[in-house]
């Protein structure tokens, strides 16, 4: 069997396409030491709408999520498919950067890596390393944490921050990152924890950083006309690699 045979359907329901996938990323967090139980919130604005978004229920270990869990909310915090409810944070910091960024995915996290990086005074992500190049240049960050998001002003406050940016640094909070995409939002935060892992560890040993240069980050940043693979497939490709990891791992998440 080929493995391109366990990818989805190009002709699937979008919707449900859309609720396996978030599925499956609050799965993935938990096999990469990314999540906090039945906290932190993962959105997508639901295929064919602006205004309504899919996320897992309150209260759900991230470890059972499954597709048929999502529920359907909107930015007034209503229930409108499914059953359960958004826990007020999710509500209060996804539905405005949704509506204001345009971004069809968010995920909010306060992954051990980031915030360690997040708790310190400079907390600025260095662009010491291939991977971290190409997040250079795409961080929005929020230097003034006030506690707990409960209002919608919050959450446009940090929508206006983000901005064009795909990636935002909450101080003594966590992270949140944007994607057209699950896979694309799930890439990129797999690997914003990595860099922030990597970053801690060479900073730990006292020694100085090298900094890439801006013109060699700049070629990091640029596609090959050679290269085979778009980056667009590649997420893809990156995604159902590790949906068949879920497969192995932790299965249930299509039902």
């Amino acid at each position: 069997m080929s493995f391109l045979s366990l990818a989805p359907s190009r002709q699937a329901d979008p919707v449900a396409e859309a609720k396996v996938h978030l599925a499956a990323a609050h799965r993935m967090a938990v096999l990469h030491e990314l999540e906090e139980g039945i906290d932190n919130h993962f959105t997508v604005t639901v295929p064919g709408r602006d205004d309504r978004y899919l996320i897992l229920p309150f209260g759900l270990h991230w470890s059972e999520a499954r597709a048929s869990d999502m529920i359907v909310f909107d930015e007034s915090g209503r229930t409108l498919e499914g059953e359960g409810v958004v826990e007020l944070s999710a509500q209060c910091i996804h539905a405005p950067i949704h509506r204001i960024t345009g971004a069809r995915v968010v995920m909010h996290t306060h992954q051990t890596w980031a915030v360690a990086l997040n708790m310190l005074a400079d907390n600025r992500l260095l662009p010491a390393n291939q991977t971290a190049a190409f997040f250079h240049g795409h961080i929005a960050y929020d230097d003034n944490y006030a506690g707990t998001a409960d209002c919608l002003e919050e959450g446009e406050r940090l929508a206006r921050l983000v901005g064009d940016k795909h990636a935002l640094f909450m101080k003594n909070h966590g992270v949140l990152v944007t994607g057209a995409t699950v896979a694309q939002a799930y890439r990129r935060l797999y690997r914003l924890e990595r860099v922030c892992r990597t970053q801690l560890l060479a900073m730990g040993t006292g020694k100085p950083i090298e900094i890439l240069s801006d013109e060699i980050v700049a070629r990091v940043q640029t596609r090959s006309p050679d290269d085979r693979h778009s980056l667009a497939e590649r997420e893809r490709l990156f995604f159902e690699a590790m949906m068949r990891v879920l497969d192995r791992e932790l299965p249930g998440y299509r039902a």
